[in-house]
């Protein structure tokens, strides 16, 4: 099967925790939710919780690359869900309005992890 992706994903182990979900017209409050992040690019993360969360939705999240200086701060919208066999739920989602100015970010870290 031909890879469809636009940008490579590269393998990543963090976590963040999410009190708060929002779209245009509403802010649903979660807890403080942990999501696995697992796997990272320059469109997007994807991540497993065992909080369901709706599609569609947004968050504000901040990555902290090891091995690479500066942080970055980003607004993710969630556009896919799958539930796993575990009863945790899988998510892919797409940074929202990122800057190509912190591709420099993401190729410093490949260059890490490849190393």
């Amino acid at each position: 099967m031909a890879e469809k992706r636009r940008y490579k994903r590269l393998p990543i182990k963090l976590t963040l925790e999410v009190s708060s979900l929002f779209n245009q017209s509403e802010k649903l409050s979660i807890g403080n939710a942990e999501f696995n992040v697992f796997n990272i690019s320059k469109s997007g993360i994807g991540f497993t919780t065992t909080t369901q969360l709706p599609l569609n939705y947004y968050f504000n999240a901040k990555i902290e690359f090891n091995g690479v200086k500066d942080r970055l701060r980003y607004v993710v919208k969630i556009i896919r869900t799958e539930q796993l066999e575990n009863g945790e739920y899988l998510y892919g989602c797409e940074f929202v309005g990122l800057a190509h100015i912190y591709d420099y970010l993401f190729d410093q870290y490949e260059a890490q992890i490849e190393e």
